[in-house]
């Protein structure tokens, strides 16, 4: 099924490459945003996992660097029975983290230094099984792909007016200006249809595999709150990798937000500790 999502949405972007690149510049431009989002589909395929991770210069840390951190993911790797993930630590006072990777023979988990600071150790392995749990679903590629497909999509959107209608008698101005405004509202959507069931089923399989769903419940009342007092400075078209919302939730970012409701994850997880879930 993960094939299936990669293949519909790699198809998916690379349409609508085709249709910005006819939008700005007729046929010429069609074919060659074309020959720009196969290339693009296969370096994604390969290197999403390390573009996304350079983003944010995630450091990749050993056990000797980060022996509590690192420990912790080994002892939930092998009690998922899933191969050992890199490990990496952003430097970011932003309280998050999230996984990422093609499938869970290479994967990585990445935790920024604020979350490290803030939450206990249960709670930091709530947040690291939600993850882990990522991995095993093998859902990961997906919302990788999606991310940096998304990010090159809204690029390529914000350059649109400057070469909307030049030079070509296919293209269309008003085509032009309105890719640049609904390519990137289409690809979050796109990244909205992938994330929000996902993190339902992630704090689900996260909470049994750490064995108690109320340090994941805790864990996300903390960075809810964190992430509120400090927003993290993140690519939009990334935030659906992160286990919550990167931004504030003030103001027009709380509309294209790519997670479920805080309240819901956390009503789950409360229902799953008295038996109810």
């Amino acid at each position: 099924m993960y094939r299936f999502k990669t293949a519909m949405l790699m198809a998916a972007m690379t349409m609508l490459l085709v249709v910005l690149g006819s939008a700005l510049g007729g046929k010429s431009m069609m074919f060659g945003f074309f020959g720009f989002a196969v290339l693009m589909n296969v370096f994604t395929y390969w290197f999403s996992d390390k573009i996304v991770l350079k983003m944010y210069n995630a450091r990749e840390v050993n056990e000797a660097e980060s022996p509590e951190f690192y420990n912790m993911v080994r002892n939930l790797a092998q009690k998922a029975g899933m191969p050992m993930p890199r490990v990496y630590i952003i430097p970011d006072s932003s309280p998050n983290a999230f996984a990422t990777g093609r499938d869970p023979e290479h994967a990585a988990v990445a935790a920024t230094e604020g979350i490290l600071r803030m939450l206990t150790r249960s709670e930091l392995e709530g947040v690291m099984a939600h993850e882990l749990t990522h991995v095993l679903n093998r859902d990961i590629l997906v919302s990788t792909i999606a991310s940096v497909l998304a990010a090159a999509i809204t690029m390529l959107a914000r350059f649109a007016i400057f070469f909307g209608g030049r030079d070509d008698e296919d293209s269309n101005p008003i085509a032009a200006i309105a890719m640049m405004i609904f390519a990137p509202i289409a690809a979050m959507l796109i990244q909205m249809a992938i994330s929000r069931s996902r993190e339902y089923m992630a704090d689900a399989g996260g909470a049994k595999l750490c064995g108690n769903p109320m340090s994941l419940a805790d864990a996300l009342r903390k960075l809810h709150r964190g992430v509120e007092a400090v927003p993290m400075d993140a690519n939009p078209a990334t935030s659906n990798m992160f286990i919550v919302n990167p931004f504030s939730a003030r103001g027009v970012t709380k509309l294209f937000s790519t997670h479920p409701p805080m309240e819901e994850r956390i009503a789950k997880l409360e229902d799953m500790a008295r038996g109810r879930g």
